[in-house]
């Protein structure tokens, strides 16, 4: 992070028919002068964007001045939630794009569906706006890439809400682990395991009075609205989801890369498929992800969306494998072992978190929006910037590819591309937009 001073940009947005803004000063900026106070928008108010809002009011000296939402019934609940907090209503606005030009918000928060991660990070970034954008941060490889040379041309604070990595207990694990608690680490293993039901068969409905289904749909080329979409299934389609290992798995990938030292893979395989039901999900409610690493290294993800049945009594967390020990890690405890499978070190996360619930919220949360704050104010480190945060989402991304297009690819360890000379991966690296809301640089 540069200088909070030095920090301006221009905005050049190609979105959606969105005008091209003047000449303007970042978040960092417009705080200097204004008692360091942080005015925050919300984008995306349902599940996720609820536990933002605690988190973001949490912070001292800062307040929410817009809610967005393209689900006009959320409203509400969240001025309720913010009036609670002692703080005065927000403005409520349906479509992001006519909150970028207001210079009264120095930062955005992005728990929408998927597939406007990015190109919302993408505006916001260029609108001088600071950017707080949940995981996944980007709906392919493609955006991701674009995300990240964004951050960096706009000298952009840019964090992924990958919240462990704010983590007291976790931070002591890396460090523990970097010292060689367990010697030297080798491998891996994530898992997430859950009870979702089935989605069913979904029909075409007319679109309810609330919704801005247009809006909803965004960079996504349109298609008719269905009775099985709204609100959290649309996780399970192409269209606008990721499917489960970005969902839920990006998380604990992450905190694997992270704890074995390692970038992009040599070789990634994967397989499963929709087994639990017969319906309209099109992603896979049980998959094994594989990412092999120069060095000697690997990671492992076992997801099981319609099975609960824990690892360790826990429905998601890891385990590093090292020549000397194991650490178990989850969002609530570090357990260090020895070769005897002795207990050598315990620690408990400060606070709790949510687990395998919709929302997450709790204390990482709030530490993480701390950080986040901290670099708007203080030029702080972010503990998950957006370059860091895209390669882990690669990882996810990349196990999705490997499991459509044939199961196993060969991957370059220096930019993490496919090397393969498999047609289908190739073009699943980007995807088709609605004509008008290409994303640019």
């Amino acid at each position: 992070m540069k200088n909070r001073r030095d920090f301006i940009t221009t905005s050049g947005l190609a979105f959606g028919g969105v005008v091209t803004l003047p000449l303007i000063s970042s978040a960092k900026n417009r705080i200097v002068g204004a008692n360091d106070h942080i005015r925050f928008a919300v984008a995306g108010l349902n599940s996720r964007g609820g536990a933002l809002i605690d988190s973001i009011l949490q912070v001292d000296n800062v307040s929410i001045t817009h809610l967005c939402d393209v689900d006009r019934r959320t409203y509400a609940k969240r001025q309720e939630q913010i009036t609670k907090h002692g703080a005065p209503k927000a403005i409520e606005e349906g479509d992001f794009r006519r909150l970028l030009d207001n210079p009264d918000i120095d930062a955005v928060t992005i728990a929408t569906p998927d597939h406007w991660h990015a190109p919302m990070a993408i505006m916001a970034a260029k609108a001088g706006k600071a950017v707080y954008v949940e995981k996944p941060c980007c709906y392919d490889p493609a955006e991701g890439e674009l995300l990240v040379n964004v951050q960096k041309k706009y000298n952009a604070i840019i964090q992924m809400g990958n919240q462990q990595r704010s983590g007291h207990a976790t931070k002591e694990a890396i460090s523990d682990i970097r010292g060689g608690i367990i010697g030297t680490p080798y491998m891996g293993k994530a898992w997430y395991s859950n009870s979702r039901g089935s989605i069913g068969r979904g029909k075409s409905a007319p679109v309810p009075d609330w919704l801005d289904w247009n809006l909803f749909q965004g960079p996504a080329p349109r298609e008719e609205f269905r009775d099985n979409i709204v609100h959290y299934n649309w996780h399970w389609f192409w269209a606008w989801g990721t499917g489960e290992i970005n969902n839920n798995g990006t998380h604990e990938i992450d905190i694997c890369r992270y704890a074995l030292d390692v970038e992009y893979p040599t070789r990634v395989s994967s397989t499963g498929g929709r087994y639990a039901y017969d319906d309209d999900w099109e992603f896979y409610d049980t998959q094994l992800a594989n990412f092999e690493f120069e060095g000697g290294k690997l990671i492992t993800w076992e997801g099981r969306s319609c099975n609960p049945h824990p690892h360790h009594k826990r429905g998601r967390g890891v385990t590093i494998h090292g020549t000397k020990g194991t650490v178990l890690l989850d969002r609530l405890d570090y357990y260090a072992y020895d070769m005897d499978n002795k207990e050598i070190k315990h620690v408990k996360e400060n606070g709790s978190s949510g687990t395998t619930d919709v929302v997450g919220g709790g204390s990482l949360t709030d530490m993480h929006m701390d950080n986040f704050a901290n670099a708007i104010r203080e030029d702080e480190a972010l503990n998950a910037d957006i370059e860091g945060g895209y390669t882990s989402n690669l990882l996810a991304h990349l196990g999705n590819i490997a499991q459509e297009s044939g199961g196993l690819l060969d991957i370059d360890p220096t930019t993490g591309h496919i090397v393969s000379e498999n047609a289908k991966a190739h073009r699943m690296w980007t995807r088709s937009y609605e004509p008008g809301w290409e994303p640019t640089l």
